[in-house]
């Protein structure tokens, strides 16, 4: 029995001694790769990401959107265009540009976008 008790002592006492490997701390919440995220979650609660397929003066139509490809949303004159967050117009856009757009639904179900950015995203700061 005191062999066994010596055993065990030894074994303890070898696991005691070992060093504990490092242990992987997440980062904070302010120092994560895209800030905070309850407000980057807040930035794009109401945008769309997608590649633009197809423009024109009346439809834009994405490709690699979360709800697929081919998402068809309705341009009107009261739609906004920004490129890098700078004010910009519907002609700059062109079919590969990755785009976040603002939408909302219209009475009839359809998507209209009311903002379309390009380049840099947009911020929480109203425009």
């Amino acid at each position: 029995m005191a062999m066994k008790s010596k055993g065990v002592m030894l074994l303890l006492g070898i696991l005691i001694a070992m060093p504990a490997k490092a242990q992987h701390t997440p980062p904070k919440a302010d120092t994560a790769r895209f800030g905070a995220p309850e407000d980057v979650s807040r930035i794009f609660q109401d945008y769309m990401y997608g590649v633009v397929k197809s423009i024109n003066k009346t439809e834009l139509v994405l490709d690699k959107t979360v709800l697929g490809n081919g998402q068809v949303f309705q341009l009107s004159p009261k739609t906004k265009y920004f490129q890098d967050r700078k004010p910009s117009s519907l002609e700059n856009l062109k079919p590969g540009d990755q785009v976040w757009v603002e939408k909302k639904k219209d009475k009839s179900g359809n998507m209209l976008a009311r903002k379309v950015y390009v380049g840099l995203a947009p911020t929480n700061s109203p425009q």
